[in-house]
């Protein structure tokens, strides 16, 4: 895990990624219920595939439930869109999970289909994007 955050922290500082802390009460900004993050993916040579970008969140457990990452990655689509950064972005969560994929729903993504170890995040689950 240290390892993990190590990378988000350097994609993110060199602005190869957004990633942000979801903090549940401004009032205690130390308190940081998960993340959301927003990367790229380039191509892979001699594909044909478009770069494409990619988010995703994680909430602990003693948060879920109350909607924040669903604030959170709307927050976050909205700034991508608004900055005209990031183009198409695909989201892709477990077929199993049905949080995720309510959340999917939510934002307006559409279902591209099922994947088997895709390379965007090397697990089986849903291609969603939206523009």
């Amino acid at each position: 895990m240290e390892d993990k955050v190590r990378r988000d922290a350097q994609e993110a500082a060199s602005d190869h990624a957004w990633l942000k802390m979801i903090v549940p009460d401004p009032d205690t900004p130390a308190v940081v219920a998960g993340t959301v993050t927003l990367w790229s993916h380039e191509p892979v040579p001699g594909t044909g595939q478009e770069p494409f970008s990619e988010i995703g969140w994680m909430v602990l457990p003693e948060f879920q439930g109350r909607g924040l990452a669903k604030r959170a990655t709307r927050t976050h689509l909205e700034q991508a869109r608004d900055e005209n950064r990031w183009g198409v972005v695909h989201a892709f969560p477990a077929t199993g999970n049905g949080p995720s994929n309510g959340i999917c729903r939510s934002l307006g993504f559409q279902l591209l289909g099922e994947l088997d170890n895709q390379p965007a995040s090397k697990r089986s689950g849903s291609d969603l994007h939206a523009s």
